[in-house]
């Protein structure tokens, strides 16, 4: 505060410190002050990310790669049925081995990925970017549309999420771009309120009472000012997200109510693997798809805790 009222008392600009001798030295005191200012309040400090965020990066990325080029990768088919190699055990031919009907774990594994991660990225984007503008919005420009805005996120909160969506899947339908709209939409009032709290942290902060003296546009200082400092908490919390949906769309798929059969999905898997007492005859089909869910639930998790602690991110600001 002591650095603060320094910069203030020293004057904006160069106007008034021309009309004084000693400019260097005001110049250099105000400097000082404004490093010093700025070193003390920085909500984006650095912190080391460490190396288990990067072996986390990595695996997402691997996954997310795998699932994207599958169609070119030397795999079978992962709807082909080999009654020859009928629940069979890892080894050269079938990697992970094969589940109840031939078909090969590894091909269905990849392949499967590309559902959770469309719907988990896919659900959590439209929630970032419908939710994050309406909370961007809210938080700058407060009143009656804040108060408005706030209590329709508390009513959507209200209603239990894994029942709505099961409600809407089951009548509207199972088609991939259904569900993630309906999951979507559902993390829209989660990602508001995130970045409605992380605007009103930046509303009355210096940089954005300057912008204001020196008329800028609101447009300009949503945008310009305000959103960059937001980001990071968008984005920290939208990966947590990330993990929560892929967890929701797993239960869907575990239920019958995700994407048809035979399209593979880690929760399709997981529920055949205990269906028709494959659990005790193949334990493969349940541990292989589990094994992966779980590893790529962790490390979007990890990263997307590192992020929130790099970045200084209070949640009990949120």
């Amino acid at each position: 505060m002591a650095a603060e009222r320094n910069i203030r008392s020293a004057g904006v600009g160069g106007g008034l410190t021309n009309a004084f001798p000693g400019q260097a030295a005001a110049d250099e005191v105000l400097a000082a002050a404004q490093v010093e200012l700025v070193g003390g309040d920085d909500i984006l400090a650095k912190r080391p990310l460490g190396a288990l965020f990067w072996f986390a990066l990595v695996w997402v990325a691997l996954v997310a790669i795998l699932a994207i080029i599958a169609n070119w990768l030397p795999l079978p088919n992962p709807n082909h049925q080999n009654y020859a190699a009928i629940n069979a055990s890892p080894g050269i031919h079938h990697i992970l081995g094969t589940d109840d009907l031939g078909r090969d774990l590894l091909s269905r594994i990849i392949f499967g990925a590309r559902v959770s991660l469309v719907v988990g990225f896919a659900s959590v984007a439209i929630g970032i970017v419908i939710g994050g503008t309406l909370g961007l919005i809210s938080g700058f420009k407060g009143g009656r549309l804040d108060i408005a805005l706030n209590a329709g996120s508390f009513v959507i909160l209200a209603f239990p999420a894994i029942v709505a969506v099961i409600a809407i899947v089951a009548f509207w339908g199972q088609t991939l771009a259904k569900i993630t709209i309906i999951i979507g939409v559902g993390t829209i009032p989660i990602m508001f309120r995130v970045v409605r709290a992380s605007s009103l942290a930046f509303v009355n902060r210096d940089f954005v009472i300057a912008a204001r003296t020196l008329g800028a546009t609101s447009t300009r200082i949503v945008f310009r000012e305000i959103l960059p400092n937001v980001i990071p908490a968008a984005v920290s919390f939208g990966l947590i997200t990330v993990a929560g949906v892929i967890v929701l769309e797993g239960s869907l798929a575990f239920l019958g109510l995700s994407v048809a059969l035979p399209t593979p999905s880690w929760g399709n898997l997981i529920s055949e693997g205990t269906a028709n007492g494959n659990l005790s005859i193949n334990p493969y089909i349940l541990m292989w798809p589990a094994l992966a869910m779980f590893l790529l639930l962790l490390s979007i998790n990890l990263i997307g805790d590192r992020l929130r602690q790099r970045f200084d991110i209070r949640e009990g600001l949120l």
